[in-house]
């Protein structure tokens, strides 16, 4: 029986999740600088899909060597725009940059989980949604970012699609538990399996 997950998160979100599912959960985060890894996988040529996968495996196997024999999930959310990684903005400026990228297009939203026990991934999952955004004008864009408070903003991506953020797309395709990066039905039902 499965007595708590720790979570190697900072993510509010992804707590929630968790808590909503009735999954018992402890929050240490792995501090993974992700920067430095991102850039490493690039000059690698990784896929964002990989990149998202390396980076949930490494904040819970870091998490995992300090915590004996106990399950820590990892957790990594990526924009994939035709094959470019998509980072969370650490400006305003840059979060309308990214805005204007994705405007009137099509990406996705990948995320991935992993579970790992003594500094050991056991399972993995990566889960990826489809999202349009409409057309907007620059000022729309603006008038968007205005109602997004800062926490939001660098939390979530640029959107926040359980909120404000719907608004942005004329299409989504995908579970939003993937879209707010936490695939929360894939995790339960390996947690099932473990009972």
């Amino acid at each position: 029986m499965l007595n708590k997950i720790i979570l190697a998160s900072k993510s509010k979100v992804r707590k929630q999740i968790l808590d909503e599912n009735n999954i018992p959960n402890e929050v240490e985060p792995s501090n993974v600088d992700e920067d430095v890894v991102k850039e490493s996988l690039i000059k690698e040529k990784a896929s964002p899909d990989m990149i998202s996968k390396n980076l949930a495996e490494l904040k819970a196997n870091k998490v995992s060597l300090k915590q004996t024999n106990q399950m820590v999930l990892g957790a990594d959310s990526v924009i994939d725009l035709e094959g470019e990684l998509i980072s969370k903005p650490e400006s305003r400026k840059e979060a309308f940059d990214i805005l204007k990228k994705l405007n009137g297009k099509k990406h996705y939203l990948v995320s991935s989980v992993c579970i790992s026990k003594n500094g050991s991934m056991i399972w993995n999952y990566t889960g990826k949604a489809t999202l349009k955004m409409k057309n907007f004008s620059d000022n729309n864009l603006k008038l968007y970012l205005s109602k997004i408070t800062d926490e939001a903003l660098y939390a979530y991506n640029v959107y926040q699609i359980e909120g404000e953020g719907r608004k942005l797309f004329s299409q989504i395709d995908g579970d939003k538990n993937t879209i707010m990066g936490l695939p929360i039905k894939q995790i339960k039902e390996y947690l099932e399996t473990i009972k």
